[in-house]
């Protein structure tokens, strides 16, 4: 697997993280139920592409160790979100920020390192990045957000962060080592 197929997982990851966002933004009573599950699933996707990708890329692409971070937390973050429901929709706001957190700075760092190679478009990881991480911030300065707005608000963060993967997924030819 190389360049190809991670562009192509990549963009597949940002596309369910996309719709998973929408769905929730769009079914909010709906959506209340069945969050963590939808959650737990879409991050288990998002932290295993990262593993398969630094598995069989890791000594060809920039910054490949971030990507085996990113991966591991949020397949942890998965598991954890999947084993025990009840207490992630009592939780959610940090579970949600935690991750936001970890995947913004995962991203700004290697923004760094596409800067450092010279790749144009860098500075849109960098701000994906940021957004990320304030974003991880404001859900756990404000945990008590009723669960309507909550519902909404995964919904756009997913969607952010499924556009980052996109992303990713976009310039991914450029963080191939020659």
């Amino acid at each position: 697997m190389r360049k190809t197929t991670s562009r192509v997982l990549w963009i597949l990851v940002g596309v369910l993280l996309v719709i998973t966002g929408i769905a929730c933004s769009a079914h909010p009573a709906a959506t209340l139920g069945s969050l963590a599950i939808l959650l737990g699933i879409a991050m288990l996707f998002s932290g295993v592409v990262d593993l398969v990708i630094f598995a069989t890329a890791r000594d060809a692409m920039y910054g490949s160790g971030w990507f085996l971070l990113d991966g591991v937390l949020t397949i942890l973050l998965s598991i954890f979100i999947l084993g025990n429901a009840a207490f992630t929709m009592v939780s959610l706001p940090f579970i949600v920020g935690m991750w936001l957190v970890f995947s913004g700075t995962s991203r700004m760092v290697n923004s760094f390192d596409l800067r450092r190679m010279g790749v144009k478009g860098w500075g849109w990881f960098t701000g994906a990045g940021v957004v990320l991480m304030i974003a991880g911030f404001i859900s756990f300065l404000y945990p008590v957000a009723g669960a309507l707005i909550l519902t909404w608000l995964v919904g756009f963060l997913l969607i952010l962060q499924g556009v980052a993967s996109i992303l990713r997924g976009g310039l991914a030819h450029r963080m191939w080592i020659p």
